[in-house]
This record gives structure tokens, sequence and C-alpha cells, in this order.
């Protein structure tokens, strides 16, 4: 008798393009058998009634980091591994943290970047405007080597938040990455509100480098009228042999700290963002739209305030995610219940919502493999997103006409609609929006590229 059977479901395995009306059997953790015809029977028996069933969703782009809350939300919307650290901000020492989730258990897997911004800063260098010694990349170069040999997935670049980095820091560190095989997230500078030299810098670091290189949340960065010109760059550097993947959310507003250098007077003014399209997320002045007297209070009192900005243009969501290389994210981070962006709980349901049951842009096996398969071949993970025999039993069961997210920015933690059971490592973490397991996560550690996947 198996530990776990799905019975009665529509089995869709990107890998294969396989769809099979079906059964699905789990032991120890991993797919055992699949079949149509006779039920299997289990310890645990699920009837999936003619929905979709499908390898667990992998978020690429995540702000978690042991967060328990936040990785909760993450796995209502039907992920079952996020990748955090990124945007430059990671834990610095990885193999105690992923000792630390395999000891206790998670409600994810979780796979982490060692982040640059928190390399200078513990080198030595505070000021985000000041370009790091010799001495000081050699140290980073060190600590970099630490944290990729304790198994980070890769390296991330938060270049928007650290402005000053130096070329040479920055070509350093990502060369490092490239000779361990992994993989180099970049949160693009923000230097102005319609250019494309950011995103060609990020081109530039892979061509110089041979690193392979995963754009952040693009929509966030250049959807302000610029995406068909991001994406011909980008779609340009791939004819060109290099390596370029990115992800995007399903929102064009996005959220981050008021304290950053990317709200300085100088940013808002280059940026020609309004106080008044500002909006407060957390703490005392949630709600509130920014005026001169908050936005000097917040900045001098209270800089670690999340704030979202209210820019870009919609349609350019859905024209990103339709590239081949495009993954859906969340960029999701940890919040008091009640606060933050609906991005932490309606992502997914919304990409499959809107762009296969509303918009008809993807099929349902396309928008699955950009969900799953996609992201676990970018980041060398050869036993995920896959619904086949011997793969990891992280999967998720869900009706496509049910599915809807139901966050908003008056209430950014509520529950998607839609989601029937979510599957983790062979245990059922979800049923039914009641969490029964929130200890079945495991690190993921990368010791070595296993990458060929072809788009």
């Amino acid at each position: 008798m198996y530990d776990l059977v799905i019975n009665n479901g529509i089995l869709f395995d990107p890998a294969r393009q396989l769809r099979l009306q079906g059964h699905l059997a789990i032991q120890d953790g991993r797919i055992a058998a699949i079949r149509s015809g006779e039920l299997f029977e289990g310890k645990q028996q699920l009837d999936a009634a003619g929905h979709i069933v499908c390898p667990g969703f992998i978020d690429m782009h995540g702000h978690i980091d042991a967060a328990p809350y936040c990785a909760e939300l993450s796995l209502r919307q039907g992920i079952t591994t996020t990748v955090g650290g990124n945007c430059g901000a990671s834990p610095l020492d990885l193999e105690q943290f992923f000792r630390e989730q395999d000891e206790t258990g998670f409600p994810l897997h979780q796979a982490e970047f060692i982040g640059h911004s928190t390399l200078r800063r513990t080198v030595g260098v505070e000021d985000p405007l000041q370009p790091a010694t010799n001495e000081q990349i050699l140290a980073m170069e060190r600590l970099a080597s630490q944290a990729l040999e304790a198994g980070a997935c890769g390296l991330s670049l938060g270049l928007a938040y650290v402005p000053g980095s130096s070329a040479e820091e920055v070509l350093r560190l990502s060369r490092l990455a490239a000779r361990f095989g992994r993989l180099i997230s970049i949160d693009t500078r923000l230097l102005s509100n319609n250019d494309l030299y950011s995103l060609v810098e990020a081109i530039t670091i892979a061509r110089q480098t041979g690193a392979r290189m995963q754009i952040s949340h693009l929509v966030y960065q250049y959807g302000t009228g610029m995406i068909k010109e991001a994406l011909t760059v980008i779609s340009k550097a791939i004819q060109d042999g290099l390596d370029i993947r990115f992800d995007s959310g399903m929102y064009t507003e996005w959220a981050t700290h008021i304290g950053t250098v990317l709200f300085n007077e100088e940013a808002l003014a280059r940026e020609e963002w309004k106080l008044e399209d500002i909006i407060v997320i957390t703490g005392p002045h949630h709600g509130q739209h920014l005026t001169p007297e908050l936005y000097k209070h917040l900045r001098a009192e209270a800089p670690t305030t999340s704030v979202v900005v209210l820019t870009g243009i919609e349609e350019e969501i859905y024209q990103a995610l339709l590239h081949p290389s495009a993954m859906p994210s969340t960029d999701t981070g940890a919040y008091a219940p009640g606060e933050g962006h609906p991005q932490i709980a309606g992502s997914f349901p919304r990409y499959f919502k809107k762009m296969v049951a509303d918009r008809y842009d993807l099929s349902l096996m396309e928008a699955i493999r950009k969900a799953t398969l996609l992201p676990a071949d970018t980041l060398g993970l050869l036993q995920k997103g896959r619904l086949e025999e011997g793969t990891d039993a992280d999967i998720v069961v869900f009706d496509i006409q049910s599915l809807s997210d139901n966050a908003t920015f008056f209430t950014p933690d509520a529950p998607p609609s839609g989601i029937d059971y979510v599957i983790v490592n062979g245990r059922l973490a979800l049923d039914h929006g009641v969490i029964r397991d929130n200890k079945a996560g495991r690190s993921i550690r990368c010791q070595c590229p296993a990458y060929d996947y072809q788009i």
C-alpha cells in the first residue's frame, strides 16, 4: 500500500508534454507509479475529481528566507519550492541556514542565492554609493566561495540598491559564480524611468563572464512602456548564444523599504515619481499616501517601512510572460498579517487565471511548464518540475475553473480559491486551504550545474 495516492486527476507532465486522465501514487517522498484505469490504494487517498494534477510551482524570485507566515502564504498558492536571497540580500552563513531548515522543517523547500549587498556590508562597505576596494572584493570573493560551496544556487545582484558598485566587483563575483556553474539573478540599476542601459548592463555581465543570467521582476523594471524593447534586447542576446532568462510577477505596482537609496530625493526626481503615487503598506501609517512630511518622517525615523509605488502598464505583464524565457514569480516578503502587497498571496493563482482561463494567452500545458519545469531546469533541479515515476513528489492539485486570487491591497494576505491539495516531499501539506503539515520542506543545496535544458 502506497503512502499517499491521488486518484481521478488530469495529470500534466510538462517534461513529456503529457496529459493523462489517471492516478498517481507516492512512496517515500517520490512518485512511485502513474497509470490510468484501476485506482491506486494508499494510506492516504485523495480524490482529484477531474481537477489538474501537476508538479508543484517553483517561485524563482522571493524573499521568504525562513519567515514561516510568508512561506505559508506561498504554500497556499501551490508553491512547493521558493528561491530566496534575491536582490542582493541574503543570509550570510548558508551552511547554517540550510542545516537549520533541515533540522526543524519548513512549509516549503528553499534554495538560496548569496547576496552581493550582504557581502558588501559584511566586509565594511556600508555606503550604497561607494565602490568596494580591492581588499574588500577579495574578502567578498572568499565569502561568496564559502556560500557557493555550501550549496547556494548562485549570486544575486541588487544593483538598484547599491548603485555605487563598481564594474570590477560585479564582474569578479559574477565570474566566480560562473566557475561554479551557478546562476546570477540581477535586480538591475534604475538609471532613469525610461532607459534600457541597465538591461544592457545585465546582458554585458553575462557576455563578459559566461554566467547564466536571470533578470529579476522584469515588469517592475521595464513595465512602463519599455517591455517590447526590453524583450527585443533579451531575445537578441539569446540568439547570440547567451543564457538569459527572467522572472516577472502579475502586478505593475512594486514594493520595497522607504529608507533605500531608491527613494532619496535625487532618485525621486530622476524617476519622476510623485509622492502621492507611493502608498505605505506596513506600520502605523499603513494605507496612507506619502506627503512631503510623511516622506521625511519615514526616511529619518522608520526607514524599514515598506511602501508600494503605483506605476506601470498592466498589458505589459502579459507581453513579458509570453516570452519563452519568462517564469512567473511572486517577489514575496515577510509582512505582518494584514499588511503587504497582494503578490504575497495571489501571484500564481492570478497568473493561471489571467493568462489561461481569462485571456487564453497560454495553453494550460505551457503555463504549467513556465511555473514548474523551466524554473527547475534553470536551477539544475532535475528531480523537480516533472510528473514522472521516480521524481520528487512535490505536487499541486487545482481546479482551473474556480482558481482565483483574492488578495488586494486592502486584504493582501487573503488566500486564493481553487487550490485543492499541495503535496511537499510526498506529504500532504495543504488540504483545501487547511495547512496539514508545515514541516515537510527541506533545503535545496545546489552542488553542480546539471544543466542542459533547451527552451
